[in-house]
Order: structure tokens, then C-alpha cells, then sequence
């Protein structure tokens, strides 16, 4: 399976369940007088939406390479993150909003069963961070990395919702809007993790050096491919799930141009067989002083 099939496989997987996990929570939220969970039922209708933005963006910036894009589309995967983050901010501030006002305005106490939702809620929605989060890692996509973490931040607004339900059944009147400050906090978590998303994906369009242990693979392998002396300058850039890599090569100076030039292609050819995941390798011979 290609790391674009497993990424488009792990997205329906979020799809589906966020859809799933949105109704039971809606539904479990109205029934059960609980805004916490209508919270999370509003998290998970924006992830909906934010999954879809992530199977798009999979899959556009896994086109080839054409004449207007000759480094191929793989920018458009950050560019995605960045949109999906944008659906986290608005709904933690369509949550806190909602919070706020609810907090102000007197309401029953949350059902005790809604317990038991939020119990198989968080268990599922860990489940699917760990399952996204290592398939982010398998195909190196930052906007499935981004799915992953909506997985997580969901599983912390459950937790805080428990805790703020058993709070207020707990305590009992007087204590009934614990639930709607648990919404506030986990509105709070959801911002933070949204820097957390942003961040790396910033990084990835400003061709940030953050690719060490990558480019020490590089320098191992380059080692083991004969007439190449050393390696000097290498910069690595990430496009969607593959790396663009210009590398300074040394060889010996007494070699002719040809002799150079064919040195560079078997160089260029063993990096690409024993790292799949580089997409353009340059060359650059520089001669052994």
C-alpha cells in the first residue's frame, strides 16, 4: 500500500467517525442536559468538515510533478493544515462563547448516564489519535499529523466534560454549570493544540532546518557509494510526503566531467532506492582539495 493510500484510508477513518461520534454526542447532549457534551458534539461536526479538507489536500498534493509545478504539489499539504486549523479556533470560540452564556444562565443538572457516553468516548477517540498519529508518521503528512491531534484534543474536551459532570453530580445544585466550565477549559486546550498543529507547518513552508536526523541518513549512505569522498552542504525541504534535497558531493579532483556526472547519478540513484521518501535528489560534485 502506497503512503498516499494509507493516508486517504486513515482519513475516512476519521470521517466516519467523527460523524458517528458527532450524533451520539449531539443527542446524548440535549437528552442529557449537558453542554459539554454538545461541545464536543460541535468539535466533532467541525472535524468533519476538517477531515474532508485533509482527504483533499492528501490527495492534490500527491499529484505529479507538471510544467507549472515541477517540484510537483506537495505545498498544498501545510496549506491544508493551516485551513484546519482555522476550524479549530472557530470552534473553540463558538465553545467558549457558548460556555459563557451557559454559565450565566441557571440549567438542570447534567443526566448521570452522559457519564457513560463520555467513558466510551474518550476511549475511542485515543484509540483513533494513536491509529492517525502513526499513520501520519508512516507517510510523513503534516495534515494527517493535524487529523491526529483533532482525535486527541476531542478525547481531552470528553475528559474535561467527565470531570466536569461528575462534578456537578457530585456536588449537586448549585454546582450545575461545572460542565459548562469544563467546556471553557477544554475550548482553552483546543487553541493550544491549534499552535501545536500551526507550528510545524509554518515551519514546513519557511523551509525550516529541522531535518538532522534525515540528512545524517543521507550522509551514511552517500558514504557507502564508491569515488564519493565526502559530503559537505545538504538542505532538505518537505513537499507534502516527500523531501527535496540538494546535496554537495566530494569526489576526486583528478576525475574527468563525465566520470563526475555519472558519480553524481549513482549517487543520486542509491539515495532514492535506500530513502524512498526523497523525491528530487541534487547533486552538486565538488572537487577533493
Amino acid at each position: 500500500m502506497t503512503n498516499e493510500q494509507t493516508a486517504v484510508k486513515a482519513t475516512y477513518f476519521s470521517i466516519i467517525g467523527n460523524a458517528c461520534l458527532a450524533l451520539i454526542k449531539g443527542l446524548a447532549g440535549f437528552f442529557g442536559n449537558s453542554y459539554a457534551l454538545i461541545a464536543d458534539a460541535i468539535e466533532s461536526t467541525t472535524d468533519i468538515f476538517a477531515s474532508f479538507l485533509v482527504l483533499f489536500g492528501i490527495k492534490y498534493s500527491n499529484r505529479p510533478a507538471d510544467k507549472n509545478h515541477p517540484y510537483g504539489h506537495g505545498r498544498a499539504e501545510p496549506l491544508i493544515t493551516f485551513i484546519v486549523v482555522g476550524f479549530l479556533i472557530t470552534s473553540a470560540t463558538i465553545i467558549a462563547y457558548e460556555s459563557i452564556s451557559n454559565i450565566r444562565t441557571p440549567h438542570d443538572l447534567p443526566k448521570p448516564w452522559t457519564l457513560l457516553v463520555l467513558g466510551g468516548i474518550i476511549i475511542w477517540k485515543e484509540y483513533s489519535f494513536r491509529l492517525v498519529m502513526r499513520r501520519s508518521v508512516e507517510t510523513n503528512s503534516s495534515s494527517l499529523k493535524a487529523d491526529a491531534w483533532h482525535h486527541r484534543s476531542d478525547a481531552i474536551t470528553s475528559i474535561a466534560a467527565f470531570v466536569g459532570i461528575s462534578i456537578a453530580l457530585v456536588l449537586g445544585k448549585g454546582y450545575e454549570s461545572a460542565d459548562d466550565w469544563a467546556a471553557l477549559f477544554a475550548s482553552g486546550f483546543i487553541l493550544f493544540n491549534a499552535y501545536l498543529i500551526f507550528r510545524p507547518a509554518l515551519g514546513e513552508i519557511m523551509d525550516e532546518h529541522v531535518y538532522d536526523d534525515l540528512i545524517q541518513k543521507i550522509r551514511i549512505v552517500s558514504d557507502q557509494v564508491e569515488g564519493i569522498i565526502d559530503t559537505e552542504k545538504c538542505f532538505i525541504r518537505k513537499a507534502g510526503m516527500k523531501y527535496h534535497v540538494d546535496l554537495h558531493a566530494i569526489v576526486s579532483a583528478t576525475i574527468t566531467v563525465k566520470e563526475g556526472h555519472d558519480l553524481a547519478h549513482k549517487l543520486k540513484d542509491k539515495l532514492q532506492k535506500e530513502l524512498p521518501e526523497l523525491e528530487h535528489v541534487l547533486i552538486h560534485v565538488e572537487p577533493h582539495k
